[in-house]
C-alpha cells in the first residue's frame, strides 16, 4: 500500500464501478450516479465545499498512465465536477456546480491523497469488507443487494463455495493441475464469476453445487488448460478484468478447439451427446401461449453485458422487469424495434457481417441469419422465420415493427407483442451474445 498525493486530471472514475456494472466510459459512469443518486451527489458535493476536503481517501489502482477509482468515485466525481463544471451531465447540474465552485475557500487543489494498490487482488478483497459485510465504512455509501451481487458476479468473491477450490479439486483427481506452480485462485474464480461463463468451460454453480454441463473429460481437459494459461502467468488478472477480456480468452479457447462444444452436453440420463448434430441454440422462450407481464420473461437468458452493450442492457431490463405489457404496450412495442436494431447492429459490427448502408432491417436480419447459420448457430427453421420477416403480410414481420413505431392506427396487442418475441427471442439474444 501507498498513499500518494495524485493529480486530479490523473484520476478516472470507474466505468465498471460495482454500483452500476460495465458502463461504456467515465462519462456514462458520471452520468449513472447522477441519474440514480442526483440529490446525495449534491448533498455530497456541498459537504466537500463546506469542509474544504474529503475525509476518506480514495482507493485507486494504476491503469496505463492514470489511475483508475476502486473506492470513492462520488468523491472523485464531485471534485472533477468542481474543478471543471462543464462535465457535469445537465446545464441544471453545471450551474449547481459552478456556485458550489464560486464557494470554495481559496484555490482549488490539483492534488489529491489517495490510497494507490497495484494488486487487484487486494482490492477487492479491500472493497469485499467495506461493502458487503455487516460493517460498512461509517460515511461512505452502502451498496444495495443488487450492488453487492454485481461485485460478487465481477470477482467471484461471496459466501459460497469457490468455484477455484472445486475446480482444483477435480484436477488433483484426475492429475491435471500444473506441475510447478499453483493456480492463482482469485484469478480463476474472477474468470468464472457468472453462470453463462462457467457453461462455456461445460460446468456449473449452480444452487453452490458443483456439476458438469457437458463430457466430463473434455470439460477438465478445458479447465487443465486454463489452469495452466493462469499458473504460468501467461494470461493474467489484467486480461480478465471485464467482461470483453473473459468472452476474448474463452473465444480464444473455443477457435483452439479446446472449449466442449454443444454436442458434448450432458442429457438428463447423465450421458454425452455423441451424434455430431449442428449446434442449434436452446431455446430461450418457449413459443407457446404464455401469460406473462412483461414481454421478455423473466428468467436467466445466459448473457453476459460488456460495458459496450450499455443501453442494450438498460432496454432489455426495462422489457423484462419494468414494463408491464397490459398497461404501457406501445412503449413496450417500439423499445423491440429498437432492441432488435441495437442487437443486429452488434452482431454485423463484431461479427464483421457483410452489409450496405442502405440494407432495411429485414435485410440486415437475413444476413445476419444467414451468418448464424453458417455458424451453426440456427437451424433451417430458425433462419425460415427470419425469412419471413420480409414479408409484409405476416405478423412476425418488419412491416409490423415498423407500424408499431409510425401508424397512428396500428395498435400493438400484448398478445401480438409476445408472439413477436418469442419468434425473433432466439436471434436476438445471439446477436447479443457474440
Amino acid at each position: 500500500m501507498a498513499i500518494r498525493n495524485l493529480p486530479l486530471g490523473l484520476l478516472v472514475v470507474n466505468r465498471a464501478n460495482d454500483r452500476h456494472g460495465e458502463l461504456e466510459n467515465e462519462t456514462a459512469a458520471i452520468a449513472w450516479l447522477f441519474k440514480e443518486r442526483e440529490q446525495h451527489m449534491r448533498n455530497l458535493a456541498k459537504d466537500i465545499v463546506d469542509r474544504g476536503e474529503i475525509y476518506e481517501i480514495p482507493l485507486v489502482s494504476p491503469e496505463k498512465e492514470k489511475f483508475i477509482v476502486f473506492d470513492g468515485n462520488r468523491r472523485v466525481t464531485c471534485l472533477k465536477l468542481l474543478d471543471d463544471p462543464r462535465r457535469a451531465p445537465t446545464g441544471e447540474l453545471q450551474a449547481f456546480f459552478r456556485e458550489q465552485r464560486a464557494r470554495w475557500d481559496g484555490p482549488f487543489p490539483k492534488n489529491f491523497q489517495c490510497q494507490i494498490e497495484a494488486d487487484r487482488d487486494r482490492i477487492d478483497e479491500i472493497l469485499f469488507r467495506r461493502h458487503t459485510g455487516t460493517q460498512n465504512g461509517v460515511g461512505q455509501s452502502t451498496w444495495d443487494d443488487r450492488m453487492k451481487a454485481t461485485f460478487v458476479a465481477r470477482t467471484g468473491k461471496g459466501s459460497g463455495p469457490s468455484v477455484a477450490d472445486e475446480i482444483e479439486k477435480r484436477l488433483s483427481d484426475a492429475h491435471l493441475l500444473p506441475s510447478r506452480r499453483k493456480i492463482p485462485r482469485s484469478t480463476l474464480n474472477r474468470l468464472l464469476s457468472a453462470e453463462p461463463f462457467r457453461n462455456r468451460v461445460g460446468i456449473s454453480m449452480k444452487g453452490g453445487r458443483f456439476e458438469f454441463t457437458h463430457d466430463e473429460a473434455t470439460s477438465l481437459g478445458a479447465l487443465a488448460r486454463i489452469a495452466n494459461d493462469l499458473a504460468s502467468r501467461e494470461v493474467v488478472l489484467g486480461h480478465l478484468w471485464d467482461t470483453d477480456g473473459k468472452e476474448a480468452y474463452l473465444n480464444k479457447l473455443e477457435n483452439e478447439g479446446i472449449l466442449p462444444t454443444p454436442n458434448r452436453a450432458i442429457t438428463k440420463d447423465g450421458s454425452a451427446k455423441d451424434a455430431p448434430k449442428i449446434a442449434k441454440a436452446k431455446p430461450t422462450a418457449k413459443a407457446v401461449p404464455a401469460i406473462r407481464s412483461t414481454l421478455i420473461p423473466q428468467k436467466d437468458f445466459g448473457l453476459t453485458w460488456p460495458g459496450r452493450l450499455q443501453r442494450h442492457h438498460q432496454i432489455w431490463e426495462e422489457l423484462q422487469f419494468h414494463l408491464d405489457l397490459r398497461k404501457h404496450p406501445n412503449a413496450v412495442s417500439v423499445l423491440l424495434r429498437v432492441l432488435l436494431e441495437l442487437a443486429l447492429e452488434n452482431y454485423i459490427k463484431e461479427g464483421r457481417v457483410s452489409v450496405h448502408d442502405n440494407d432495411k432491417l429485414a435485410m440486415r436480419l437475413e444476413k445476419a441469419g444467414l451468418h448464424l447459420q453458417a455458424a451453426g448457430k440456427i437451424d433451417n427453421k430458425q433462419m425460415e422465420v427470419i425469412r419471413k420477416f420480409k414479408q409484409g403480410d405476416k405478423l412476425v414481420s418488419a412491416d409490423t415493427l415498423n407500424r408499431y413505431v409510425h401508424s397512428p392506427n396500428f395498435a400493438p396487442s400484448p398478445e401480438h407483442l409476445m408472439s413477436m418475441w418469442d419468434s425473433l427471442a432466439d436471434v436476438i439474444v445471439l446477436c447479443l451474445k457474440i
